[in-house]
């Protein structure tokens, strides 16, 4: 099963997909749909013999009932086809440490990047594992083109072990998941699950049931533009303006100065002219009432910034991107419940966790199929740092099919 993993796993990453966020279409890069059509083709070869790829770049599959039951519920496994803009995606030339004995890994493309013992612990429970990297020039797309190889390769499975008693298992691919429109286009009657799992995590033996909550603000200031050689005590340059409220930004509430529980204020983008200038933010938080009070903050260290600037003026405008998936998870129990016997089915601690950050079950909860998130085994995500073994994503595929096992058990 390693193997059957592995080798799907190498041959989706060599294939760029990265997302774009300001393009308008859906998907945002048509090239994702190079990795959708050779899933088709390869879930049609394994025999689901409805796979498809629809308009928007979504692809859509049925693993038959195995089971004479009638009221097992229908399962959907999902994971995304994209890649993070964050770092490259183009050009991946997986590298495979095999029977890894400890120590850094030197990755081979960059000699500058170092996969550190230090500052990836996890490394120490991987001894004797074949772990999969870039060359250190790319992202390696472990997310999340780990959780497709897995779902692929449990699908392989079920279609060649009929005994096997199941119900009917849905899968869905989507694009665009890291830039926030995973889900924007899906269609949930035509998907027809139940409950659904994305295989979207990190550490084996995790399974999620609380994400961040999250939403995006725009800023746009509008100063007061003036010829340089007869500014004084005329112009107003937006530029400066927006480069005051970044200033002013508390430090104890960005990424890279909290953890566990703590929410975030980060600054994504800026741009402008003297003019008129642009700041993106993402603000997060586990509740909306700590969405809300950053949000607050943000616009009153706006509104004190451009108190010095009578002659400007500014809009801030907020946009719901996810909320905590916890709030619905917590009414189907069994969802998790079901995940963590199947985790110690496959062979691991079950250790349940909370998502600094967000999946497409976040939104697909909100949206009438309740998802939670399990492990897909791959670590430092969105950087050149970025690894995956061949055992934790086998790891992976026997908890996906522990758990549609349960589910027609307890039926």
């Amino acid at each position: 099963m390693a193997d059957s993993v592995t080798d799907r796993f190498l041959r989706y990453v060599v294939i760029d997909t990265q997302s774009d966020a300001k393009s308008p279409t859906q998907p945002s890069t048509m090239k994702q749909k190079d990795l959708g059509r050779l899933l088709v083709e390869e879930m049609l070869a394994i025999g689901i013999t409805d796979a498809h790829l629809d308009e928007h770049g979504y692809i859509y599959g049925t693993i038959p009932a195995t089971t004479s039951k009638n009221n097992v519920p229908v399962i959907c496994f999902c994971a995304h086809m994209d890649t993070a803009p964050d770092f490259s995606g183009t050009n991946v030339k997986p590298q495979i440490v095999r029977n890894y004995q400890g120590g850094d890994i030197q990755l081979t493309g960059d000699r500058n990047q170092v996969i550190r013992v230090s500052e990836h612990p996890v490394l120490k429970d991987q001894i004797g594992n074949d772990i999969v990297t870039s060359d250190g020039t790319t992202l390696l797309g472990a997310d999340d083109k780990a959780g497709i190889a897995e779902i692929m390769a449990a699908a392989e499975f079920f279609i060649n072990n009929p005994d096997v008693k199941h119900g009917a298992i849905r899968i869905l691919f989507t694009t665009d998941e890291e830039i926030g429109r995973g889900v924007d286009k899906v269609d949930l009657k035509k998907l027809g699950a139940d409950f659904g799992y994305t295989l979207d995590g990190e550490t084996a033996g995790t399974i999620e049931d609380e994400t961040f909550s999250a939403d995006a603000v725009e800023i746009v200031i509008k100063g007061v533009a003036m010829h340089p050689g007869f500014a004084f005590g005329k112009m107003e340059n937006a530029i400066k303006i927006a480069g005051g409220i970044i200033a002013r930004l508390p430090k104890d509430i960005t990424p890279e100065t909290t953890k566990g529980r703590d929410g975030f204020i980060h600054p994504t983008g800026i741009s402008g002219v003297m003019e008129k200038a642009n700041l993106s933010f993402i603000i997060r938080d586990f509740t909306e009432s700590g969405l809300n009070t950053k949000e607050t903050l943000l616009e009153d260290i706006t509104r004190q910034v451009i108190a010095d600037y009578p002659g400007s003026s500014y809009t801030f405008t907020v946009k719901e991107q996810y909320r905590n998936m916890k709030v619905v998870l917590d009414q189907h129990p069994g969802i998790i419940d079901y995940a963590v016997e199947a985790i110690s089915r496959a062979g691991m601690t079950p250790v349940r966790g909370s998502i600094r950050g967000g999946t497409d079950g976040s939104r697909l909860s909100f949206m009438g199929l309740p998802c939670a998130n399990l492990f897909a085994g791959g670590h430092a995500f969105h950087s050149p740092l970025e690894f995956v073994s061949s055992q934790d994503m086998e790891l992976a595929v026997k908890t996906v099919i522990e758990l549609a096992k349960l589910w027609e058990e307890r039926a």
